[in-house]
């Protein structure tokens, strides 16, 4: 995995809490870097065949595309209380290499620093 491997990730999930389970459950298997749980998004999409407006959390998500995205895809569809929950995937086009480095470290079996 290199740095141009490294993609930024955007989930909502209902609460809080739930967006805390996916998230520790994606670092602790190495799927993410970090993810970031910011409360109180306000989200409004159509669903089937009405608009609805809801207050989430939204998870920002460092990962790189290189990880097993199949099992990335899995344990999001498994912890995640949606039926279709959200995960887009973005490339990262410019980091500071030392915070880059670090994300590439820590999806890396074995690879935790400071």
């Amino acid at each position: 995995m290199n740095q141009s491997d490294l993609r930024v990730g955007l989930c909502t999930a209902p609460d809080l809490e739930s967006g805390l389970k996916l998230a520790r459950a994606l670092v602790e298997e190495r799927l993410a870097a970090c993810v970031n749980v910011i409360p109180r998004v306000t989200s409004v999409y159509r669903w089937q065949g009405e608009i609805e407006q809801n207050d989430e959390v939204l998870l920002v998500i460092k990962t790189a595309a290189t990880v097993d995205l199949a099992r990335l895809k899995d344990r999001l569809l498994t912890v995640h209380p949606y039926d279709v929950p959200e995960l887009l995937l973005l490339p990262v086009s410019y980091g500071l290499d030392k915070y880059l480095d670090w994300m590439v470290e820590s999806m890396t079996p074995g690879g935790d620093r400071p």
